[in-house]
């Protein structure tokens, strides 16, 4: 007789891995009121955009070691908050001036598909992964962010309570960044709003994490890879936003979407958010089996990358609205 072991193939889903650029490079994310202000306002933040676009492909080629870097480009449109005209109309003015100041636009995304990619509710399933760091010296007067909606990177100041009889009342205490450098940079993030009836509204913050996730190739769902680029072969787009494919790939020889590395130019206005962003990702558990891949293929390729999730991602911000 023979010692035979026999696993069902659903027992160990596989995790599918996703091709990576060295660098995915953001130029811009843009709200429906960024629109409004016309063709103008596009010129100008692609003139602002090129010279630290080009200085990021630089310092891309540096870290790739002499090797031809595989860099792709993004955008993403807020189609989240509110909606305003249509992608018929709007994508190619985005594209246009693109062009005009010398800029290629690989991928294109719509952050609507951030909160809900179709059959995959994407910042639910991130929310779910939330571990919240707890400070020292806390005693669980406060509900845990996947209650409260709320992430801080410290201690909160404590909540004023009514004395015992015979008891002072508890002195004022300040807020306490848990890895503060001498003096405390501390931050609560709201993930969330609920309505009375029960509609969940994604803060921009948490929408931004989950797009850098995304980015950086490491959202699963199921071990299936989430918001996979879809190639944009019809000869325009169409009239409503939902029509358009959550992330659509309008350069055919673009590089990879997802990358070891991320870079956003964007107006400094973007600045608190992005500090948000920090803060969330560094209170996610991310997929351990991607995190693995991202791992195992850079040491192959001799790529050096952070092992915080955090420190993979970087910014220019620029100044002008």
């Amino acid at each position: 007789m023979t010692d035979a072991v026999f696993r069902e193939t659903t027992a160990e889903p596989r995790t599918q891995a996703v091709p990576l650029s060295h660098l995915s490079l953001e130029l811009g994310h843009f709200y429906m009121e960024d629109f409004e202000e016309g063709p103008g306002h596009l010129r100008r933040h692609f003139d602002r955009v090129r010279p630290w676009a080009e200085a990021a492909r630089a310092a891309a080629a540096v870290q790739a070691g002499g090797k031809r870097p595989r860099i792709s480009t993004c955008f993403l449109i807020d189609d989240y908050f509110t909606r305003f005209s249509s992608p018929a109309e709007l994508v190619p003015l985005l594209l246009a001036e693109a062009e005009r100041a010398g800029v290629t636009v690989d991928y294109l995304a719509r952050e609507s598909a951030c909160a809900d990619a179709g059959k995959v509710p994407v910042a639910e399933a991130v929310a779910g992964r939330l571990v919240e760091e707890p400070p020292p010296g806390s005693y669980g007067l406060r509900p845990p962010a996947a209650q409260a909606g709320w992430l801080a990177n410290g201690r909160r100041s404590p909540v004023a309570r009514t004395p015992q009889a015979m008891r002072k009342a508890t002195a004022w205490q300040p807020p306490r960044e848990t890895a503060a450098r001498r003096h405390s940079v501390f931050l609560d993030v709201e993930l969330w709003s609920d309505t009375p009836d029960g509609h969940r509204t994604w803060s921009c913050p948490f929408l931004a994490a989950v797009w850098q996730l995304v980015r950086l190739g490491l959202l699963r769902n199921q071990g299936e890879a989430v918001l996979v680029p879809q190639p944009h072969t019809a000869s325009g787009f169409p009239e409503d936003w939902d029509e358009l494919p959550p992330l659509i790939r309008l350069n055919p020889r673009a590089d990879p979407f997802a990358a070891y590395r991320t870079c956003s130019v964007v107006p400094n206005r973007f600045l608190p958010v992005e500090h948000a962003v920090r803060v969330i990702l560094d209170q996610t558990e991310v997929d351990p089996e991607a995190l693995h891949q991202v791992a195992e293929r850079s040491a192959h390729e001799a790529v050096a990358v952070p092992d915080s999730v955090a420190e993979r991602i970087s910014y220019v911000f620029y100044a002008g609205a």
